[in-house]
Formats: structure tokens, C-alpha cells, sequence
């Protein structure tokens, strides 16, 4: 994930990276939907570099720095900087749907004195892989990935409920994403159109059958959760596998879109301040319709269909809160087919990607017990 819109970065500043009227589902963002004060932090190159690593996060080095027009030394430079400085990282995640995860958007009440160590204690844990609290700190948001059914319901129906403090819990099942995960966020529109062809990976056409992961693949994966951009020598010592089947095997999982790669960052890193999750309830018989319209909004880097009374779940990013209130007026309040919006402001960010927030940077999660 990344941020939202096309940020105003002085087009031409740098070589290779060219401006475009709007994102790239060619709608208009609304009235002050840019990066605000912190955007320094990441200029246009750092810009292009990411939206190229969301394109194919594995791509060589040297085709990003041809393609924008760099040396590659350059990019080098500049990608260890933001990796080491916690500001990007590069994920290799498993796709739920294709490799049987169980997958629910959690919503826990806490008494406000404890709603913040029950938010640290979920991040701890490796199955849940998100976690925001919010709600005027009286509610935590989480994302749980469970490997087999019996996992999830031991969370939700008895450590969760029996934790001292928590007053309710909703979960509700991740039933079709529109936006978010393999498909490519139109948030960062940095690259000219020639540029970002160039990167995109050819498409493969593949079956929907579930893939279930071995014991080599499962390490592969823990390895490519840290980092996405890990080298196949260590790939192949965490799996027992030769750097040769090792490729091979990442390759495939690719291939099957088993396996898809990202770009994790903190939002207020561009200077995007506002942050919440949107529970909407749509007509029914529009409920498509509706969840093609967000993944069209640059405000929005998640956006799926889920169980529960509302059925539509989605995560916006915005400079502040008067870009926050544009985006509900002018973008939201023009969707047709959306009955009600529930607007959940995000207090802080605990947990992005299976990956720790402290100081608005991403560090890694001490090991699992």
C-alpha cells in the first residue's frame, strides 16, 4: 500500500518521470486531495522508484533504473535508503483466496485505559497481519489470516472474548477484494505511460482451483513476508531447497498468483495525515457496482466485499481532515447505490503488513515465541 493520488512533486524536476492529469482510472481527485508538509520526505525519483517496485516488486535494479533513466547505482542508493531508513518494504504475500487462508476484518471494543495494550498484544501475534486502532481509542481494526478454520474460530470465539477489557468483537469474512493485494492501487501515478508498461509483468492465464502450499513454499513465504526482495541463496537455505528449484518455485507460485509482491509504507511518510476505515452498506443488486467505483478512488488503497450489516468495508487515506470530509461529500455522496457510511478514524497505525509501526516508521516484529 501505498499513497493516494498523483502527488505534486514539480513534473520534470527529475529525468524519466513525467506528470499526468489525474490517476489512472482518468477520474479527478477532489479539491486538495495532494501529499501534504511531510511529502519532502520522499521526492519524485523516490516516487517513481516505488510506484515501479508496486508494478513488480522483484523487478532487477537495472531495468528500474533504465526505465527511469537512471544509473543503477542510483537506484540502489536510494531503495537501501528507504528500506534501511523503515520508510518502503517490499512483501512477498500469499494471496488468501487461491491458498486457503481464512481471512476476517476484525472489530474489538475495549475500555479506553486498555484498548492500546490489547492492540500491541494482537500485533504480536503472526496470524493477524494488520491491526489500527481507532474510534476514539475505544476500537481496534485488525486483519486476521488464518491457515486453517480451527485457528480462527480459537481467536474469535475464545482467546478474544475471554481477553480482560474487551466488551464485543464483529468479525466479517473478506468475501471478494476490489482493490488491494495483487491488484495494483491507482494511488501513485508518477510514471508516464510508456514506463510503467515497460515494468508490468506479461499476464498468465491460470485456473481459480485452490493451491495448497508445501513446507518449502510455507518458508519461502516467511522469508518473502520480511522482505520481498530477499536473494534466492536465502531463499534456498530457509527452504532446503537449490537456488535453481527455488526460483523455479517462486516463479510458479507467481504464475498461479499464489503468491503476489507489494510496497508497504506508512501514509503520513508522503504526508497523508487522514487516515479511517469506511463500513458502507449497498443495494444488493449494486454491491458490484459500488466496489468497482472505489477501486477507482485514489483515496482508497483497500476496498472489499465482506459479511455483516454493512458489506463493504474500505481503508482511505487523505492529506487531512478537510481532504477526508471533500472525499465523503463529493466522492462517496456521489456513488449511487450506497445506503449508509460509517466512518471509523484511524488514531494509529499499530501493525502494516505484518510489519511493526513505530515513529511512523515499518521494523520488523521480534520472533515468534
Amino acid at each position: 500500500m501505498t499513497t493516494p493520488a498523483k502527488p505534486s512533486t514539480g513534473s520534470g524536476s527529475r529525468p524519466g518521470l513525467g506528470s499526468r492529469p489525474g490517476p489512472g482510472s482518468g477520474s479527478r481527485p477532489g479539491p486538495g486531495f495532494g501529499p501534504g508538509p511531510g511529502a519532502e520526505r520522499l521526492d519524485a525519483l523516490d516516487q517513481g522508484l516505488v510506484q515501479a517496485l508496486m508494478i513488480d516488486g522483484r523487478a532487477p535494479f537495472s531495468r528500474i533504473a533504465e526505465v527511469l533513466e537512471v544509473s543503477d547505482q542510483t537506484v540502489v542508493r536510494r531503495y537501501r535508503r528507504l528500506r534501511t531508513s523503515g520508510l518502503i518494504r517490499v512483501v512477498g504475500l500469499a494471496l488468501g483466496s487461491r491458498v486457503g487462508l481464512f481471512e476476517s476484518w476484525l472489530r474489538v471494543q475495549c475500555a479506553p485505559d486498555a484498548a492500546l495494550a490489547v492492540a500491541e498484544a494482537l500485533a504480536r501475534r503472526p496470524d493477524i497481519s494488520w491491526v489500527k486502532l481507532g474510534s476514539g481509542g475505544t476500537e481496534i481494526n485488525c486483519l486476521t489470516k488464518a491457515r486453517t478454520r480451527q485457528d480462527r474460530d480459537g481467536l474469535l470465539l475464545d482467546k478474544l472474548p475471554r481477553t480482560r477489557r474487551v466488551t464485543g468483537v464483529s468479525a466479517h469474512t473478506i468475501l471478494r477484494v476490489y482493490t488491494g493485494g495483487p491488484t495494483q492501487w491507482c494511488g501513485l501515478d508518477t510514471l508516464r505511460p510508456e514506463q510503467v508498461a515497460a515494468l508490468r509483468r506479461p499476464p498468465v492465464a491460470h485456473g481459480q482451483e485452490r493451491y495448497t502450499l508445501d513446507e518449502a513454499e510455507l518458508a519461502l513465504l516467511a522469508v518473502l513476508a520480511q522482505d520481498g526482495r530477499a536473494g534466492y541463496p536465502e531463499l534456498a537455505r530457509a527452504s532446503g531447497l537449490s537456488e535453481s528449484t527455488a526460483r523455479r518455485r517462486l516463479d510458479r507460485l507467481r504464475e498461479l498468483q499464489a503468491l503476489y509482491f507489494d510496497v508497504e509504507l506508512v501514509p503520513s511518510t508522503l504526508g497523508f495525515e487522514a487516515e479511517a476505515t469506511l463500513m458502507l452498506t449497498a443495494e444488493p443488486a449494486r454491491l458490484a457496482e459500488v466496489g468497482a467505483a472505489l477501486a477507482g478512488h485514489p483515496e482508497v488503497p483497500f476496498a472489499a466485499a465482506v459479511t455483516g450489516t454493512a458489506n463493504l468495508m474500505a481503508a482511505v487515506v487523505c492529506r487531512d481532515t478537510d481532504a477526508l470530509y471533500t472525499y465523503m461529500t463529493e466522492r462517496i455522496g456521489s456513488v449511487p447505490g450506497i445506503r449508509h457510511v460509517e466512518v471509523i478514524p484511524t488514531l494509529r497505525n499499530i501493525k502494516r503488513a505484518g510489519m511493526l509501526v513505530e515513529g511512523g516508521r515499518l521494523v520488523d516484529p521480534p520472533p515468534a515465541p
